[in-house]
């Protein structure tokens, strides 16, 4: 298959880049500075020139609280980016899979959202992503719209990716003890991308690890746990300690009624960071 990975730079595209080498694909890996997904006729000129069989797009504006100083470049990835590729899938054919996430939600749901509950967006980010699904259904209503959340994997710089790194070297951390997610590991994810690449589907699908839910605390605990890190490091604070500029889902766990689900959380962390200690 020849497949289009946008947002090339980042930790779920390189994922996603390895995986489908390692089947076989023709893989075309580009950087915000090699295709601007912003940019309609760019867009539109690459679909043309290289008639891709399906797209898996990774890019996004993912700042949370920097999106609320600078909307209109959230808007641009996360909108009308989105956009432009959905448009462009549907004119020359090819599957068109893009990435959303959990902060869709408003978080007062205690329980698991499925596919068939009702967004209610807050905050800058989120909105913009929101409307980047509407955007991507409506421009190609073959669209796959994958959502997911708590992401962590190889080479990543959120807080989740670089936990075991600060643990592992003795330093404290604040973790938050009243948000609650459910974590997912960029690896598995960019296998159920590529999946949905190939598959006869659309539409909107909850794609994350299994298990229940927790917050951060308690992922930080299980990576003490698993790689043997002093739990004494982490000091466990409240959502509302940080006064982060742009509101979040106090809890968004995750779980689909449309697909077979991932790995138990726990196994892959368990793997994570075992592929990191060989790496070291």
């Amino acid at each position: 298959m020849k497949i289009l990975i946008t947002g090339a730079n980042g930790m779920v595209a390189r994922a996603a880049v390895d995986h489908c080498r390692n089947i076989g694909d023709e893989v075309f890996a580009l950087t915000r500075q090699e295709l601007n997904i912003a940019d309609a006729d760019a867009v539109s000129n690459w679909f043309e020139s290289n008639q891709p069989d399906a797209v898996l797009n990774c890019a996004a504006y993912t700042d949370v609280d920097g999106a609320e100083s600078n909307p209109e470049a959230a808007r641009l990835a996360n909108t009308l980016g989105v956009e432009n590729l959905a448009a462009s899938s549907k004119s020359v054919g090819s599957r068109f899979v893009t990435i959303s996430t959990d902060y869709v939600f408003d978080g007062e749901n205690s329980g698991f959202y499925t596919e068939e509950d009702i967004p209610n967006p807050r905050g800058v980010y989120a909105i913009t992503k929101y409307e980047g699904e509407v955007a991507a259904a409506r421009a190609n209503p073959e669209s796959v719209i994958v959502r997911s959340g708590w992401i962590y994997g190889h080479g990543g710089t959120n807080f989740l990716s670089v936990m075991h790194t600060l643990l592992g070297l003795g330093k404290k951390i604040k973790a938050i003890g009243d948000a609650y997610g459910t974590p997912t590991f960029a690896s598995d994810l960019a296998k159920r991308l590529r999946e949905l690449a190939a598959a006869d589907a659309s539409g909107i699908f909850h794609v994350t690890n299994s298990g229940d839910g927790l917050s951060y605390f308690g992922f930080a605990e299980k990576i003490c746990e698993i790689g043997g890190y002093d739990k004494d490091l982490i000091e466990q604070v409240s959502n509302d300690d940080l006064k982060r500029p742009a509101p979040r889902p106090l809890s968004s766990k995750l779980v689909s009624v449309r697909l077979e689900p991932l790995p138990d959380w726990e196994d892959a962390l368990a793997e994570f960071l075992s592929d990191e200690n060989r790496k070291q």
